[in-house]
């Protein structure tokens, strides 16, 4: 998995730097909006990624409002990656919590902001009074004496690899639970800060969280199994490893498929492409199924079919597109993806 995460990493190195900041943005703004949905919170993707684009001075054509409870889960986010090597605090800790809850409520309820929980602590599901108790965190006075262990190890420099540090970190922070409400939202916020620090970057080009929404069911069956067992953590840390390591092979998918959008335009943006051409290309790069014809060029951009074809003779002319071989009158085209290979010739 270490390798796996070098190998994504020495990628990302390689390729330009709005590459590198567009994907960063892509994986910040999947981590916020995931980590939220796990919890059943739903937040707008657009106005996530506006709000992170601002912090991190990047031009995204134009900002969007949000609203506060959005803004405070990208403060905590960009705090604990961007700040990664700052150290990890009470204060800062009650800080990303205050951010979480701006009314100072969750739900209905108002709930202490800037300190730990002054009582018992129960996770738990089910109707009234057929409640399943799944976890029992420790008690509001032992609380102080457990973050200050945990917080003296997360600084800490040890020998422990730092990703296994991030399962560890995420699994002992979620089973004190300090505070009354959002310690799932915070406990993945410091196992990204501790992955930053093992990545050597506040880049972030994976998302963790959008891994464990897409596993959550196993992500809650693995904790309280955890939490209901003894302290050997080999099976949390198995899970947790393996999860992380279906992130970064989502990431490098990602990163394919950014390559080849960026190869693409690199080479269309050294002619005069119009304005037809341009939407056309946009639809292939964004999961067109099939292949380009004539006809459906002429559909999706509204024009004769003559027009549709001098485009694409254009195209393939250029080394944009590829045309499909024995296809007779009903010609289609590709997208040229051996976008190192010289131009074709234009169709006869």
């Amino acid at each position: 998995m270490r390798h796996q995460q070098g190998l994504l990493l020495g990628k990302m190195q390689s390729v330009g730097f709005e590459l590198q900041q567009a994907s960063t943005l892509s994986a910040l703004t999947s981590t916020v909006v995931q980590s939220a949905a796990i919890e059943g919170q739903r937040f707008n993707t657009a106005d996530v990624r506006s709000s992170i684009a601002r912090r991190l001075g990047l031009d995204v054509g134009g900002y969007r409002p949000a609203d506060r409870a959005v803004e405070g889960v990208v403060e905590m986010m960009l705090d604990a990656t961007q700040n990664c090597w700052q150290p990890l605090t009470k204060s800062r800790l009650c800080g990303w919590h205050a951010a979480l809850f701006p009314s100072g409520y969750s739900g209905m309820y108002e709930i202490t902001l800037g300190n730990w929980r002054a009582g018992a602590m129960q996770v738990v599901s089910g109707p009234i009074g057929r409640q399943q108790v799944h976890f029992e965190a420790p008690q509001a006075e032992r609380l102080e004496a457990e973050m200050n262990n945990f917080l003296g190890w997360f600084d800490a420099d040890l020998s422990i690899d730092p990703v296994l540090k991030a399962g560890l970190a995420h699994l002992w922070f979620v089973t004190i639970h300090p505070f009354e409400d959002g310690n799932g939202r915070i406990a993945r916020a410091v196992a990204d800060m501790a992955l930053a620090r093992a990545d050597g970057t506040t880049q972030r080009f994976y998302s963790m969280s959008a891994q464990i929404e897409a596993e959550r069911k196993a992500y809650y069956t693995q904790l309280e199994r955890q939490q209901r067992s003894t302290v050997d953590v080999t099976s949390w840390l198995s899970w947790f490893l393996a999860c992380l390591g279906r992130s970064l092979t989502r990431a490098e998918e990602m990163l394919a498929t950014v390559l080849v959008k960026a190869q693409v335009w690199e080479r269309a943006n050294q002619h005069s492409v119009n304005d037809r051409q341009r939407l056309i290309l946009n639809r292939m790069l964004d999961g067109f199924k099939g292949f380009m014809t004539t006809s459906k060029y002429a559909k999706l951009a509204n024009c004769s079919q003559d027009s549709a074809l001098r485009d694409i003779r254009e195209l393939v002319n250029w080394g944009v597109l590829t045309a499909n071989v024995g296809r007779g009158r009903s010609s289609s085209y590709r997208l040229n993806h051996d976008i190192s290979s010289p131009p074709n010739n234009p169709e006869r």
